[in-house]
């Protein structure tokens, strides 16, 4: 390779880094879940939701239920496992026999607080990502119309909607009904939120170095707010490419036209709540383990090889960001 050629790419690699550096320095100081300000770009998990209860729990009944998709072959649940961090531990989703997945699944925890959906990124809305999974072929594989004439029959289920919904059981709600139950999958009380709040024994003397040196290297550039990510968009290889990346963005689960890097994979920066049960990592599953993920993302996205002390403060840190759903610690479920 030419040197005008390899300074082009180091100034290409340079641009891109900067732009998730001016994310950072232009974010604006947060505030915490009870109040006073925090000169932190990572805030607590909200531990109140008022969220419509009757909704929730409709939700929940539905994400259980194999009527929305084509054949009843699978729910929400035959990809998202309570016991597995709502993920299910596998490299690539499995889709469906004649439609397999192309990507790896990600948890539905916290999802809520995700301003992008969808390992593109392109999608905005919980209900938005609801009505597209419910027909994506590799997913659910259904066909809205059917899914609502197969659900009517059911009278229990008729009724309830009757009681919450002046519509009744319609598309609309139960999208609705989904993406209240979806925004209830939050982990609030992570050892990291009592630590924000306030609780400086709440993590490890190696939690607290892995956090300083999370933010010395530059991580909370894109792992920042209440999720730890889930709010932009990022080239996946900004220093080389990553094996997993090298068809660029045609990568599947790469965002088409992002306007960020035309030749490379751009993704939606992961949140990192519960990122120690969420494994294997990448939208290829290709990391099996969380120090081979933080090798990888200081390699690739930062230029750098860190000493694997630091790699493992780091680890510290990021397990201290497993919360609690419904009270009971995420890797205890």
């Amino acid at each position: 390779m030419s040197p005008t050629i390899r300074s082009v790419g180091r100034k290409k690699s340079s641009a891109i880094a900067l732009l998730c550096l001016l994310a950072f320095v232009l974010t604006p100081h947060l505030v915490s879940a009870t109040g006073p300000a925090v000169d932190e770009r990572i805030t607590p998990i909200p531990l109140e939701l008022g969220l419509d209860e009757r909704k929730v729990v409709l939700g929940r009944r539905l994400f259980f239920d194999s009527r929305l998709s084509g054949d009843n072959r699978v729910s929400c649940a035959s990809c998202h496992f309570f016991e597995k961090g709502l993920t299910d531990e596998m490299p690539i989703s499995p889709g469906l026999p004649e439609n397999p997945g192309l990507t790896n699944t990600p948890t539905l925890f916290n999802v809520g607080f995700n301003s992008k959906l969808g390992w593109d990124g392109q999608t905005q809305t919980l209900e938005e990502q609801i009505e597209r999974v419910v027909e994506n072929k590799r997913a659910m594989g259904a066909h809205w119309p059917d899914v609502i004439a197969l659900l009517r029959g059911d009278t229990d289920l008729t009724t309830a909607f009757q009681k919450i919904y002046d519509g009744g059981l319609e598309r609309e709600t139960v999208i609705n009904a989904l993406a209240e139950f979806e925004k209830s999958l939050t982990t609030p009380n992570a050892p990291f939120d009592r630590y924000l709040r306030g609780d400086k024994a709440a993590i490890s003397d190696d939690a607290q170095a892995g956090y300083r040196l999370f933010e010395e290297y530059g991580c909370v550039s894109c792992h920042q707010g209440v999720n730890l990510g889930g709010n932009m968009l990022g080239a996946f290889g900004i220093f080389g490419t990553p094996l997993g990346s090298a068809a660029g963005p045609t990568t599947p689960g790469s965002a088409k036209n992002s306007g960020i890097a035309d030749d490379r994979a751009v993704f939606r920066v992961p949140s990192l709540r519960n990122v120690q049960h969420t494994a294997p990592y990448f939208h290829d599953g290709s990391a099996k383990t969380l120090s081979a993920a933080i090798s990888a993302m200081t390699r690739y996205q930062l230029g750098r090889d860190v000493p694997d002390e630091d790699i493992t403060k780091i680890e510290a840190f990021l397990n201290s960001l497993t919360g609690e759903y419904q009270g009971i610690s995420v890797g205890d479920l």
